[in-house]
């Protein structure tokens, strides 16, 4: 799991052999049965029984983390992402195997977890900062701290069990946050907060990141490939895949692909009727963005059709381009231009109601844009038979990119939007660069059709 940065860190959690078996009982007279019989058998000279099943939760499992890494932790629910947590925490004992940690733990694994919901919140700050090994007097100095982090106001002073589910988040990681830890766990526990205290929660991350490890465990692939270097995917109690975060993410997508139909892959199309690459409004300030330095140069590469990929083989995408309004094949274009985004596919089988859909990814693999066929043509259901192709045109205008490397992800699946087949799904189909951009901040900047600036004085409105 180390990456070449943390080549020469130390060692924060070392994971040897893990196993963990939970025993499943199938009535409670069984488990009563199995404390008594077995140590009378035994005592009586005779094999012992056993009243109940196995349940392998992990098997095998074996890594390590350096100090200072950010490392995911993804895979399918049951597939022993939060029983390894609980054993990296010390709240669940290995069956076989060891697990090294290096440093102060502080973890937000379950919703609630570690509060007693007839205290206050103010009592279980203590409380859990207590069971988190910090000291009462180090807590009175941060209270000040996890209060205005928490933001709970006066339901501080009010019993736990009368919070909500977001008011028990934003205390619960208020705590943690405050508690000197050098690892930091994080199971799905952003994913009830609001979006203001999502991104506080972020900016503490990113501060913590940068010096102390965290484990991060999210089936947003986009947060794990964000804010992870590394990522261990775990299935069925084995892990899978440890290493890059993106790539971790794209093996994951694949196998539950070929596993199981998904939600819609790609937002809600918009409509597009004209069939000429022009922009209904041109940015008015383009003419002098693309005389200056701050014209951002794009630089378009070929199609990879070795990327990796998931695929039925009863279509196939064959061509991934984006061209201009003649039809030619776009090597460079500029930020604000309008640009037409052409996916050919053949079919091997008959099938009704294609869907053509795309994703604009950044290097991180964050989705930035992304649409489909499916409204445009959801009343026709259109049927293609064995031996044609599939033309799919996407005409917008390129947003204006930072500088940096940009891929586009594509997919052809039939059905519908809620209840479809997936054919194939080719991950980094078509890479392109930004070379340099006129965007002041922010992933992407929009081409304004409009931007007005008013004086207003006491008896007159002049436009400036």
């Amino acid at each position: 799991m180390s990456s070449d940065v943390h080549d020469s860190a130390p060692v924060a959690i070392r994971v040897n052999g893990l196993h963990k078996c939970f025993q499943i009982y199938a009535t409670p007279g069984q488990r009563l049965r199995q404390f008594v019989l077995p140590r009378l058998r035994r005592w009586l000279g005779l094999n012992a029984a056993n009243y109940y099943r196995e349940f392998w939760a992990l098997r095998d499992v074996s890594f390590e983390i350096k100090k200072g890494q950010t490392v995911g932790i993804i895979g399918r629910n049951g597939s022993g992402k939060s029983t390894l947590l609980q054993m990296i925490c010390g709240t669940l004992h290995p069956t076989h195997g060891s697990i090294e940690v290096q440093g102060r733990v502080a973890a937000l694994l379950e919703l609630g977890s570690g509060f007693n919901p007839e205290f206050t919140g103010r009592e279980n700050v203590f409380f859990n900062a207590g069971v988190l090994g910090q000291s009462e007097e180090r807590t009175h100095e941060k209270f000040a701290d996890i209060e205005a982090f928490a933001d709970i106001g006066e339901f501080m002073d009010q019993p736990v069990k009368t919070y909500s589910s977001g008011m028990l988040v934003r205390l619960a990681f208020a705590v943690i946050a405050h508690v000197d830890a050098d690892i930091l766990v994080i199971d799905e526990a952003l994913a009830v907060g609001d979006a203001f205290f999502t991104q506080k929660c972020m900016r503490f991350l990113r501060e913590f990141m940068a010096t102390k490890t965290v484990l991060f465990v999210s089936h947003d692939l986009g947060a794990v490939k964000n804010l992870c270097s590394s990522t261990l995917w775990i299935d069925r109690g084995h892990l899978r895949y440890a290493g890059d975060s993106k790539k971790a993410c794209d093996l994951y997508l694949e196998e539950l692909f070929g596993q199981a139909k998904q939600p819609a892959i790609i937002p809600p199309a918009l409509s597009h009727d004209s069939e000429k690459i022009t922009s209904s409004k041109k940015d008015a300030r383009s003419d002098l963005l693309d005389r200056s330095t701050l014209r951002n140069d794009i630089h378009v590469f070929e199609f990879d059709p070795s990327a990796s990929a998931f695929h039925t083989g009863e279509c196939t995408i064959e061509s991934v381009r984006l061209i201009d309004s003649q039809g030619n094949l776009c090597s460079y274009i500029v930020g604000g231009e309008a640009v037409c985004l052409e996916i050919v596919a053949s079919c091997s089988v008959r099938m009704v109601s294609p869907i053509v859909g795309f994703y604009i990814k950044d290097r991180l693999g964050q989705n930035l844009f992304g649409d489909n066929t499916w409204l445009t043509y959801c009343h026709q259901r259109p049927a293609v038979n064995s031996g044609q192709k599939i033309v799919a045109q996407f005409i917008f205008d390129m947003p204006r990119l930072m500088i940096g490397n940009y891929s586009i992800t594509v997919a052809i699946a039939s059905g519908t939007q809620q209840d479809f087949v997936q054919h194939h799904w080719i991950h980094d189909a078509l890479h392109f660069t930004s070379q340099t951009t006129s965007v002041a901040g922010g992933l992407i900047g929009l081409p304004m059709q409009h931007i007005e600036l008013k004086i207003l004085t006491s008896d007159t409105e002049s436009a400036a």
